[in-house]
Order: structure tokens, then sequence, then C-alpha cells
């Protein structure tokens, strides 16, 4: 499998193992502890992955879900190793493709690989067949948010946030088709600050679809910052389209995963500029680094945070010569690769973006 340079969306960092552990529901797994937990006193579920990977990124929030289902049930252990990191244990199990889920009995440290579907049910269905368990799939938090008659105003007219509706009715089977998709959109956005993905149960608050006329289900409306009158949502609904519809119409640059694209943070006015910049004399460069200066000064909202980090690259690339760019670009894609926090890999990725203007 080809190793693709994406940013693994993890929950703790590598500081901080053992809270990770904690959070994440899921037992980090390593070379000092792995047989001190697998093999013993309880079965165990282990997946090994690599944070490059893409089919691990798509498990990780069913793997989570499984980890949160089986936390208090003291039987089975569900665990998971870096494979990136810890090549030797991976080695020791035949791990060769990622990810790779096995199965660990009590006692034992012969596994068998796991071949079903990698979703939260199947994966419960199985670790419970083979443990002996009786769990029930734990509730997930959600990610859109719940208006009602008495948080609509505040959430909705707010001129700071973009906001997207699901009018929907708790009997539409239309709408519970959607369901799985709009959450999956809400996630991929939960960190976008100024853009909230909400739904209204129209059938308990008919006053409200009326006013924004609503007829049927689901009906989905956008009310933007500058717009909040509503207008109607009328692209398609698979999550690549909701997710192109909300970059379009907020400024953002996320992917159906929640991950900042290569256009994240990238500002146009400065494109030319930068242009100019790489190409000067060293004699020319404070001339044309005053310019960027100039045009970040004029920068609004997020876009003047994204200047301050082209005026601090481009600083550092006549402090520390034409190879510092690529040099950083290097070493934030291997910060990339490791466990991190969404925080930090939207840090990071912004950084990277900006500075392969540069290179």
């Amino acid at each position: 499998m080809k190793k693709h340079h994406q940013i693994w969306f993890a929950f703790g960092t590598l500081a901080l193992i053992a809270v990770s552990a904690l959070a994440d529901d899921v037992v980090v797994l390593t070379e000092d502890n792995f047989e001190k937990e697998v093999g013993r006193d309880r079965g165990a579920l282990v997946e090994f992955y690599a944070p490059w990977c893409g089919h691990c990124k798509k498990l990780a929030p069913e793997y989570e879900k499984l980890g949160n289902s089986f936390r208090k049930a003291n039987t089975v252990l569900i665990g998971k190793v870096d494979c990136d990191e810890h090549k030797g244990v991976c080695s020791k199990y035949g791990v060769s493709g990622y990810p790779t889920i096995q199965w660990f009995p009590k006692g034992s440290l012969e596994p068998k690989k796991y071949e079903g579907p990698r979703t939260a049910e199947a994966l419960t269905e199985y670790v419970n067949t083979e443990g002996g368990t009786n769990v029930k799939i734990a509730a997930v938090p959600s990610n859109v948010v719940v208006l009602t008659a008495d948080n609509f105003n505040d959430i909705v007219l707010d001129e700071t946030k973009d906001v997207l509706i699901e009018f929907y009715a708790p009997w539409c089977g239309h709408c519970k088709n959607l369901a799985p998709t709009y959450e999956k959109v809400a996630t991929a956005f939960r960190y976008e600050k100024d853009v909230v993905v909400a739904n209204l149960d129209a059938d308990k608050h008919r006053d409200l679809a009326e006013k924004y006329g609503v007829s049927g289900y689901p009906t989905l409306k956008f009310f933007p910052k500058g717009n909040k009158d509503g207008e109607e949502y009328e692209g398609g609904r698979d999550l690549d389209d909701f997710v192109a519809f909300i970059n379009e119409k907020s400024g953002a640059s996320r992917d159906g995963n929640g991950q900042l694209t290569s256009k994240a943070g990238i500002v146009e006015s400065l494109d030319a500029l930068v242009k100019a910049f790489v190409a000067a004399g060293d004699d020319e460069k404070k001339a044309v680094f005053s310019q960027i200066e100039e045009e970040v000064e004029k920068l609004k909202g997020s876009t003047a945070r994204y200047g301050k980090i082209y005026l601090k690259a481009a600083k550092n690339c006549m402090a520390k010569g034409a190879d510092y760019a690529k040099n950083e670009i290097e070493r934030l894609q291997r910060m990339l690769e490791k466990t991190i926090s969404p925080a930090k890999a939207d840090e990071f990725t912004l950084k990277k973006n900006i500075l392969s203007t540069f290179a």
C-alpha cells in the first residue's frame, strides 16, 4: 500500500499517551506494554494501523465507538498499535497491510485475523461472540446542533456564523436516510468555529418551519453570515456535495474527513507578491517584504491570521536562507504523520500550505 501523506485526526498526543488512551477509550499499545496488556486475563481486539493510512482514518471513528462501548467491560480489551512507531510488534504478528485487526483470546498470544465489516456494529458483534460478552453499542454524541424555539435566533441569526439547517420530521423516511450523511457533514466541520451544521424538528416547531417556507421534509436551508433570510440548498445529498457547498459558501477548506485541504490558508492577494519575493535577490527581498506587510494589513477575519503566517515565513526565509521553506515543510510533514491533536494538525497544515508558496 502506498504511503499517502495525509493528516490523521487522532485524539491525543505522543507526549500524553496515557491520557490519550484514557480519552480515546482505546488502549494505546506499544513495544513496552503489548504483552503486559494482551494475552493475559481477558480477550483483546487489536487494530494494527499506520497514521498515514486512508482506510485506518476511515475506521478510526468506528473503532473509537467500539472502544467507548467496551469501556466498562473489564473482560475485553480494545487496543491499537501504531505500526510506524512499533514495527517490531507488527512484524511479530504478521502484519503486512493496514488496518489489520486481530483477536487475541484470553491467555493467548496466538491471534486470529478479523475479516468482517469495519463498522462498530459488526466489530461489537464479533467481540461479543469471541469474548462471551453482551455489550451494546454506546450512543456517541452528535456534532449536529439541535435547534429549538429557545435557541434558534441566537444560533441561526448570529451574523458571525454560516448555518446549514435540515428541517426534518421524525417520521420522515428520507430524513432517516439522510441522517448518517448529515452527521458526517457536521463532523467534518466541527472544528470550523464560524460554521454550524444544525437541524430542527419541523413537526415539533411548525411555526418556525412555516416562517421559512418549509412544506416538505427534509428541507435544507443555508443562512450565511450576510443573509439571514435563508436560501434553499438545492445541491446533491452526498457527503462530498455538502462539503463542497459549505467550503464555497463559508471560505472553509475541509474534506469529507474534516481535514484541511491543500488550499487552506492560501490568500490569493498575496500570491503574486510571494512569487516576486521568491524571485527577488537578497537586496530586493526587503522591498517586496514591505509590500507583503502592506497587503497583510488590509486583511480581515481568518485571512488576517493567515497573513501573519505569510509574514513569519517571509522573515524566516530572509533570515535562514533559500532552503528554509523546504526544510520546514518536511519537518511539518513528519509532525503531521504522528499522532497529534486536531488543533495541532490544523495549525501545521496551514503553515505547510503557506510555506509551499515560498518553496
